[in-house]
C-alpha cells in the first residue's frame, strides 16, 4: 500500500471515530446509566450539551491552528486527545465528571472536519470520490454507534463502551505519529508534485463569483443541516409510528434505521462520481429536487412503502453532503482551506443543534406529516439556491 493510501486510510478511520465518539453517551445514557445512576434519560442528556457546543465552535480554532501549524499534527492530537477523553469518561462516577469528559471529547472531535477534509482534498484534481469514501466512513460511525455501544455494554459494562474505542484511538494516534515522522518528507514531495500538476488558475474565479458561491455554500449548508439532523434524529421515531406491522420492537426499529443509514451512505459514492464528471450545479439541483419530491410523497405513507421512500429520501439527504465539501475544496485556496471547512461545519452543527427542539415542537403539535412538509420546502429552497451557481465548471476552482 502506497504512502498516500495509508494516509487516506487514517483520515477515513478518523472520520469514523469522530462520529462514533460523539454518540456513545446517547446509548450509554439510554441503556444503562439511567438505571445505575437513578436518573431519567431526559435528566442525563443535558450533560452532553457542552460537548456538542464544543464540537461545533471548536472547529474554528482547530482550522486556524491547522492552517498555521500542521494538519497532520492536529490529526495526531485528535486521535490521542479524543481517545484519552473517552477513557476519562469511562472513569466517571458522577454526572458532573461525565459532563467534563464529554466536553473534552467534543473539543477534540471538533478538530476532524476542518482538518481532515482539507487533507482529503489537498493535491487532488477530482475530489468527489475521495470525499464520498471519507463521508461513508463518517456515516458508518453514526450508524454503528448504537450497535457497537450496545454490544460493549452487554459484554463488558457501560464503562467498556468508552474504554475500548478510547484505547484503539490512542493506538491509532501513536501509530499515525510514527507514520508521519517517517514519511513526511516523501509525502510532502509527492503532494507538492500532484498539486502542481492539478493546479488551475484562480484568475477565472472573480471576487463576485467567489462571494456568490460561498453564499450558496453557507445557505445550503444551513438548510441542509436542518434536513440532515431532522431526518437522522427522527427516523427511529418515524419507523416506530409507521412500520408497526413488522417493526414493533425497539430492536427491530434500530435495525431498520441502521439498514437505511447504511444503504443511504452509499449515495455519497454515486454523487462523488457524478460531481467529478458532470456539472456540479446540475447534480446539486437534481439532488435537492429529489429530496423535495420524496418528502412530499412520504407525508402519508406507512408500512413497506414508507420504508422504501425513507431509503430514497435518506439516499438524497446523504448524497448532498459531499457536494458542499467539494465546493469548499474547489473554491478555497490551500492556505486557508481548513478555516473554510471550519466555518462550514460551525454553520452545520449550529443548525443541527437547533433542529432537535424543532422536531419535538412540530411533532407534538402536528405530527410528522407537517415535518415532512417543512423539509420539502427547505429542500425546494436549496434547489432554487443551486441555480445561482456558475454554469461553467472552470469558474468553480481555486488553487489546489
Amino acid at each position: 500500500m502506497q504512502r498516500h493510501q495509508v494516509n487516506f486510510l487514517y483520515l477515513n478511520l478518523g472520520h469514523f471515530f469522530d462520529h462514533l465518539f460523539m454518540l456513545i453517551f446517547a446509548s450509554v445514557a439510554a441503556l444503562r446509566l439511567n438505571q445505575e445512576w437513578g436518573m431519567s434519560y431526559g435528566e442525563l442528556i443535558p450533560y452532553a450539551t457542552p460537548g456538542f457546543i464544543a464540537f461545533g465552535l471548536g472547529a474554528i480554532l482547530a482550522g486556524w491552528i491547522a492552517d498555521k501549524w500542521s494538519r497532520a499534527g492536529m490529526i495526531v492530537i485528535f486521535f490521542i486527545g479524543i481517545g484519552l477523553s473517552s477513557i476519562l469518561a469511562g472513569l466517571a462516577n458522577s454526572p458532573l465528571q461525565i459532563a467534563v469528559s464529554l466536553t473534552l471529547i467534543g473539543i477534540f472531535a471538533a478538530i476532524y472536519h476542518p482538518v481532515g477534509l482539507a487533507m482529503v482534498v489537498h493535491g487532488r484534481v477530482r475530489t468527489g470520490i475521495p470525499l464520498a469514501i471519507n463521508g461513508i466512513f463518517g456515516n458508518m460511525g453514526v450508524a454503528s454507534a448504537a450497535l457497537l455501544t450496545g454490544f460493549l455494554i452487554d459484554n463488558g459494562g457501560w464503562r467498556s463502551a468508552f474504554y475500548v474505542p478510547g484505547v484503539v484511538s490512542v493506538i491509532l494516534g501513536i501509530s499515525y505519529l510514527v507514520f508521519i515522522r517517517r514519511e513526511v518528507s516523501a509525502a510532502e514531495e509527492q503532494t507538492s508534485s500532484a498539486a502542481k500538476a492539478g493546479q488551475v488558475s484562480s484568475a477565472a474565479s472573480s471576487r463576485h463569483v467567489l462571494l456568490r458561491v460561498f453564499a450558496v455554500i453557507f445557505f445550503t449548508t444551513a438548510v441542509g443541516g436542518l434536513i440532515f439532523q431532522s431526518t437522522t434524529f427522527a427516523l427511529p421515531k418515524i419507523f416506530a409510528e409507521r412500520l408497526t406491522d413488522f417493526a414493533g420492537t425497539a430492536t427491530r426499529v434500530g435495525w431498520y434505521a441502521f439498514l437505511v443509514f447504511s444503504l443511504a451512505a452509499l449515495a455519497q459514492l454515486v454523487i462523488g462520481y457524478l460531481v467529478d464528471r458532470h456539472s456540479i450545479r446540475r447534480v446539486f439541483a437534481t439532488v435537492a429536487l429529489l429530496q423535495a419530491v420524496f418528502f412530499i410523497v412520504m407525508t402519508q405513507l406507512s408500512g413497506v412503502a414508507a420504508l422504501v421512500v425513507a431509503i430514497a429520501f435518506m439516499f438524497a439527504v446523504f448524497g448532498q453532503i459531499p457536494i458542499n465539501d467539494v465546493l469548499v475544496g474547489r473554491m478555497a485556496r490551500s492556505e486557508w482551506r481548513s478555516r473554510a471547512y471550519a466555518l462550514r461545519y460551525v454553520v452545520t452543527f449550529s443548525v443541527m443543534a437547533s433542529a432537535v427542539p424543532l422536531i419535538g415542537w412540530v411533532h407534538g403539535n402536528w405530527g410528522f406529516e407537517r415535518l415532512f412538509q417543512i423539509l420539502a420546502f427547505a429542500a425546494a429552497s436549496i434547489f432554487v439556491a443551486t441555480l445561482s451557481l456558475p454554469a461553467a465548471e472552470s469558474r468553480l476552482h481555486a488553487e489546489t
